[in-house]
């Protein structure tokens, strides 16, 4: 054990001397070690190693950052250090001194790996550019202050300590790369380079469990940030996080779940989750895991199931019932939305998987779960994607029109364009379209040609073409005052209109009333028709004769 005034003897070393002292056991080391006799294969396995020392050791001095930088004094240290331990095996052996073969067998193995180590590090300070990375002063401008500069190179060198060194080195400065990415993790992010990834991707396979909950930790931190996906990915972190999400601690699996949801908004890395077989512990931790960590793995899931050539493979995994099961009683808010979703997603187009989300009981559970206050465009949108499948007496039964109703009065913008898409989908027969009229959908729907949205506008007029087909309906839109100046504004000729065609449909169906086709003239309907009859739109050349009639019937009245 080295007394205190020896460390202090030694940290006054400059790197130069470190330098010096190594240059000079080499040497000493390599001829001690084939004077040997016993355990010859591993020895000559060792003086290999160590005749390639000397050229590591003058690349390393010969870089210009080398006196500049602790990384160097301490990497020379820690060869000279192996150098004296190999000094001493030499001495035991030469004298047959040691505890049995089988010890000392595992003491040459230990030193084999110290000099690989060794080797390893020196010129990974060279060749990658962390000595350089370490040291070099920020290109910053004079506006920053020194003490910000000292900073950034201190995040750097701790960065780089990731790469060398034995594995507790490493975890020691790991520890101190949690509590910079804690204090400021901006400076952190903006000098982070390839080659740190690459070193925490590695400690993610460690075989300390802290060491990999701490790592994990820190890439998470990293992958919500958004600055470095591609890295992350290309340098091979989705396994071990995905062995994490399976085995880790609580921390380790919540921690993973919530890079892979983030990792998981890219459709190629989506892909690649299902090809490391990523699927099955996310599906098992919505099932079993806290309330953050099945959210994360509901959300991840959602986004592979954006990707459509995999939901078949989701589906093999039980997504389904899990799904559907998180939508009956998941913990978070979070995860409920999640599931409806993913749900909308993989409905979407294909019929197999709709058919098995009706089996499974989902019509019932999206009904249910829209009863909220606040009802979520996703399962409206997977309700869309499912009543052209389902019986209408199944729908009628299970309440699907009064809900359709509830959204259109209380939803989002975009759970109202969901839910009008479903009427046009559902009322295929008369009685359907009555229903829909009777639960007051209207005049909610005469709202909605208001939205700045041309998509929500071109459904909502579909919607209403639709179930003005009824004469009870076409009552209910006459007395809507603002129908008609609506339903003119949406003849609009521009390409960008969409729902102009839908537009002249109702006007045509409201056009036998003379208050409303009065009004289409107020508010300007024949120029419009106009061009729309120029443009073939289907009935605005009738519609356009029945108004110029009209106008013309007017003139002479009043004369």
């Amino acid at each position: 054990m080295v007394e205190d005034g020896d460390e202090v003897a030694v940290d006054a070393r400059s790197t130069e001397d470190w330098l010096l002292h190594a240059q000079e056991l080499v040497p000493v080391v390599i001829d001690k070690a084939r004077e040997v006799k016993g355990f010859a294969g591993r020895w000559k396995m060792i003086v290999a190693k160590l005749e390639q020392i000397p050229l590591r050791l003058s690349d390393l001095s010969s870089h210009p950052c080398f006196s500049k930088n602790a990384l160097c004094k301490e990497q020379l240290q820690a060869v000279s250090k192996t150098l004296g331990e190999a000094i001493e095996l030499t001495e035991l052996c030469l004298k047959e001194k040691y505890e049995g073969k089988l010890r000392m067998q595992s003491d040459l193995d230990s030193l084999s790996g110290k000099l690989d180590l060794n080797l390893r590090d020196c010129g990974l300070l060279i060749k990658t550019g962390v000595l350089g990375e370490a040291t070099l002063p920020l290109a910053v401008s004079s506006s920053v202050a020194e003490s910000d500069v000292a900073t950034y190179n201190n995040i750097r060198e701790l960065l780089a300590r990731l790469q060398i060194g034995h594995l507790e080195a490493k975890h020691r400065a790991l520890d101190s790369v949690v509590e910079a990415m804690k204090e400021d993790e901006k400076s952190v992010l903006s000098v982070l380079g390839r080659s740190n990834i690459a070193a925490l991707v590695q400690l993610l396979t460690a075989t300390s469990p802290r060491i990999r909950e701490k790592t994990v930790t820190v890439i998470s931190s990293l992958a919500e940030s958004g600055s470095c996906e591609n890295w992350l990915v290309s340098e091979g972190v989705l396994p071990p996080l995905i062995r994490l999400v399976e085995s880790g601690s609580t921390v380790g699996k919540e921690k993973a779940t919530i890079s892979l949801q983030r990792l998981s908004m890219s459709a190629e890395t989506a892909r690649a989750i299902v090809g490391h077989s990523g699927v099955r512990p996310l599906v098992e931790l919505c099932q079993i895991g806290d309330s953050v960590s099945q959210a994360a793995a509901a959300c991840t899931l959602k986004n592979i199931s954006a990707v459509p050539e995999v939901r078949q493979a989701l589906a093999e995994e039980g997504i389904v019932r899990v799904m559907i099961n998180l939508l009956n009683c998941g913990i978070l808010l979070g995860s409920k939305e999640h599931a409806a979703e993913c749900l909308q997603n993989l409905t979407a187009s294909n019929e197999n998987l709709r058919r098995n989300v009706i089996s499974e009981g989902g019509v019932r559970s999206l009904l249910a779960y829209l009863d909220g206050p606040l009802p979520q465009e996703s399962a409206v949108g997977a309700l869309r994607n499912l009543v052209g499948s389902v019986p209408e007496e199944s729908l009628v039964s299970l309440g699907l029109i009064p809900r359709l109703a509830h959204v259109l009065k209380s939803g989002s913008l975009g759970a109202q364009q969901a839910a009008a898409a479903a009427i046009c989908r559902v009322c295929s027969s008369t009685d359907m379209k009555k229903m829909v009229g009777e639960a007051g959908c209207i005049p909610l729907l005469v709202k909605m040609l208001e939205a700045k949205s041309n998509s929500v506008r071109e459904v909502a007029a579909q919607a209403i073409a639709s179930l003005m087909v009824v004469s009870q309906n076409r009552r209910e839109v006459k007395k809507d005052d603002k129908s008609v100046p609506n339903l003119v504004q949406l003849l609009d000729h521009s390409p960008q209109n969409t729902a102009k065609k839908y537009a002249v449909t109702c006007l045509g169906s409201l056009s036998s009333c003379k208050k409303c086709k009065k009004l289409m003239i107020s508010y300007g309907a024949i120029g419009y028709l106009k061009k729309l009859t120029e443009m073939d739109i289907p009935g605005a050349k009738k519609l356009h004769e029945r108004l110029e009639r009209g106008k013309f019937r007017s003139l002479f009245s009043k004369k």
